[in-house]
């Protein structure tokens, strides 16, 4: 989302569904700001889709989305949409979520709804590219660049730095999730998995997840640099 708030040519939106799904999924953790959350944003699907298309009538827009905030099982809204699936290994991806949520679940991470959305897509022939936060760091202007070239849009090379502290399109929450990126101008190598905190719940979600993380990442964007990221 902060690549794209930089790109002239783009408004971003930032989680404009995250009311629309407290409202509507029970069965979680309660957020932070949730209160907040659902009192200043829109909690009914048709509202936030006219949210949206308002904003593009007005300009390209980047809708940064959780895929867990996707509760329609066939979203044929986003046919005409340039969509882009992001993953990040389950064991990064579960130890950023438990910093904010205490016992974050398969569904809570968004990872196995990333997947069903990808059947989706293929199965109704609705385009889509799947990147991975690996990948990207890899080499970050060289991945920026073939993303763009995939939804065919320019590429900006405003998008591989942005200035320190908060975006004008944060959401509310911001505060709470968003502290790492407010403290960096650009990308930033990923740290390792092994050193951060670890317990039993984490690894039996993380085991939940990596099936479907795997199957992801058959259809990822490789970045074309000849290095190698490890986990």
């Amino acid at each position: 989302m902060y690549s794209f708030a930089q790109h002239p040519d783009f408004r971003v939106m930032d989680e404009p569904f995250y009311a629309y799904y407290l409202a509507h999924v029970q069965d979680r953790e309660e957020h932070p700001m949730e209160r907040e959350i659902l009192a200043t944003m829109p909690t009914e699907h048709d509202q936030v889709l006219d949210q949206i298309y308002q904003a593009v009538s007005e300009q390209n827009v980047f809708v940064k989305n959780m895929a867990h905030h996707c509760l329609e099982r066939e979203p044929f809204y986003m046919k005409d949409w340039q969509n882009v699936i992001l993953i990040r290994h389950p064991k990064k991806l579960l130890q950023s979520f438990a910093k904010v949520i205490e016992h974050p679940d398969l569904d809570a991470i968004g990872i196995k709804r990333a997947f069903e959305l990808m059947e989706f897509f293929d199965g109704h022939h609705i385009a889509y590219t799947v990147i991975e936060s690996d990948q990207l760091m890899i080499d970050p202007p060289q991945y920026l660049q073939q993303l763009c070239e995939a939804l065919n849009i320019p590429f900006s090379k405003q998008m591989g730095q942005w200035p320190s502290g908060p975006n004008a399109a944060d959401g509310i929450w911001a505060p709470h999730w968003y502290k790492n990126v407010h403290n960096s101008t650009g990308f930033d190598r990923p740290k390792s998995a092994s050193n951060i905190f670890w317990n039993d719940h984490l690894e039996s979600v993380f085991q939940e997840a990596l099936p479907f993380y795997h199957k992801l990442q058959q259809k990822v964007l490789l970045n074309k640099s000849h290095h190698v990221t490890k986990i």
